[in-house]
């Protein structure tokens, strides 16, 4: 299980509230069998609408690995494909001002952290990143700081899930198959459970 304490890259500026998951993946992308391929469909009926102006068409922004976004992104339906799919982007961080509850858990359990921050201080890095897309972003979960540029921005997040990052614990399933024979000696031990 790997821990989680910077991401460092270039970011993307996604602006506007309320996006839900149907937008970053519509419905008709949801009977895959695996996620596989759902990066290139992320935002579909936006990308098409705008014909390749949204910003996950934009050449500058191909190898953004910071999404920057505004309030209460993520709501809608719980699909769990929304994160898969940003995060087969290319994905590995979002910054916005409110996230979704189940998109939030959803992007945990990926290993997606999502930090909030204030409009003001949103809209300032959107701008930044609409002028100059090479900027250099830092996420940083320890100091609980974005980095753009010169500027430095505070965050937050829950402070049980940033351990959960900065330890390695993120990851459920990962820590089940890790533990596997610690859980079936404690079945064993158990008088109810028939081996």
């Amino acid at each position: 299980m790997s821990k989680i304490q910077q991401i460092a890259g270039t970011g993307i500026p996604l602006v506007g509230n309320d996006i839900d998951t149907d937008r970053i993946i519509p419905a008709r992308f949801l009977k895959c069998v695996t996620f596989d391929g759902l990066g290139e469909q992320v935002f579909a009926d936006d990308r098409l609408a705008l014909s390749g102006q949204h910003p996950f068409d934009q050449e500058p922004y191909q190898d953004a690995s910071i999404l920057v976004v505004n309030r209460n992104f993520g709501c809608g339906s719980s699909r769990e494909h929304a994160p898969q799919a940003i995060a087969r982007w290319g994905i590995r961080g979002i910054v916005g001002e409110s996230f979704a509850e189940i998109f939030f858990g959803n992007c945990v359990a990926i290993g997606i952290p999502c930090v909030t921050a204030t409009a003001e201080a949103l809209a300032q890095m959107q701008r930044a990143l609409t002028d100059d897309p090479t900027l250099a972003v830092t996420l940083d979960l320890e100091n609980l700081r974005v980095g753009y540029g010169d500027q430095s921005v505070s965050v937050q997040m829950p402070e049980g899930v940033r351990q959960a990052f900065l330890a390695g614990t993120w990851d459920a399933c990962g820590q089940l198959v890790a533990n596997a024979d610690e859980i079936h000696g404690t079945a064993r031990r158990l008088a109810y459970m028939a081996w």
